[in-house]
């Protein structure tokens, strides 16, 4: 068997089989090994948790990442670490749209393009009745994890659109925004919100050839939920386990940037306003109703 029959689609073997070029099988090879390679990203809460091994995942897959995030130690650590001549950090807060803006016009001025968006800036919102409702908490809740994410959809679509980039957005969104008793009342409303823009802007980009679709990770001990819940990522890891429909495996900021990667690559070149849930079959599973069985 040809070595070349194994891999590519059909067009890809073709080209490969009339007495193929070296260039073209290093450009073939390197895009199997490599799927983003060249590509420039932006991703937002990059600091830290999902972001931070989005970031080290795009890069090791073959991106340049711009880190967006208002931990300037944690980001400018992290860039270093990994190597400025592949990342680099911008002080942004998605809050504020001219930040978002400004972080978009770094990252043209830095490396010429913009490929992908991983819309992943986010915080989690009080644990807190409805009766006893804070306001004043839920549109902060709100301004970051819709607004923030909707100013990076617009600065980030109309690069693309102004220079014909057939790009790739992608938003964190979470289980929460599929099942509600799973987080608190601004939380939940916002992921809700989160996928129904996700689903909405794609629908308008999709005639530009620009894919935006949501990633919606179950219970994953990042920083930001050890803080929410004031607990040790051994804690959260034993509660998601214990309470998690998949067993076998405890769910990593890993697995999560690695469903970012697929939907930032090639390989999910034709979706688009899909809300990749990564959860064990959490949210589709009546719990109860296997203990009554068993019962």
């Amino acid at each position: 068997m040809n070595v070349f029959d194994s891999f590519g689609s059909n067009n890809e073997k073709e080209e490969l089989h009339r007495d193929p070029p070296y260039d073209s099988i290093v450009r073939f090879l390197t895009k199997l090994v490599r799927p983003l390679e060249g590509k420039v990203a932006i991703v937002t809460g990059g600091a830290s948790g999902i972001g931070e091994d989005a970031v080290k995942t795009f890069v090791e897959n073959g991106a340049f990442v711009v880190i967006a995030d208002i931990n300037d130690e944690l980001g400018h650590h992290l860039a270093t670490s990994i190597g400025l001549d592949k990342v680099s950090y911008h002080h942004c807060d998605v809050r504020d749209e001219k930040q978002v803006e400004q972080t978009v016009s770094f990252t043209l001025e830095k490396y010429g393009t913009l490929d992908i968006v991983f819309s992943n800036a986010g915080i989690a919102g009080p644990l807190s009745s409805i009766l006893e409702f804070d306001l004043n908490e839920f549109d902060n809740t709100i301004a970051v994890n819709i607004r923030g994410a909707a100013a990076t959809i617009k600065h980030a679509a109309r690069v693309m659109v102004d220079r014909k980039i057939r790009g790739s957005i992608i938003c964190t969104a979470s289980v929460a925004g599929s099942v509600a008793g799973s987080a608190g009342h601004d939380y939940v409303t916002s992921k809700h919100g989160l996928v129904g823009l996700v689903r909405s802007t794609c629908g308008e980009l999709g005639a530009y050839g620009i894919r935006v679709n949501s990633v919606s990770p179950y219970l994953v001990a990042t920083p930001l939920v050890c803080r929410a819940l004031k607990m040790e990522v051994s804690e959260v890891e034993a509660n998601a386990n214990d309470c998690g429909n998949l067993k076998g495996v405890t769910l990593k900021a890993k697995h999560i940037a690695e469903a970012a990667l697929f939907l930032a690559s090639d390989e999910s070149a034709y979706i688009s306003g899909h809300n990749l849930v990564v959860d064990g079959g959490f949210s589709v599973i009546d719990t109860s109703f296997p203990s009554i069985i068993k019962n």
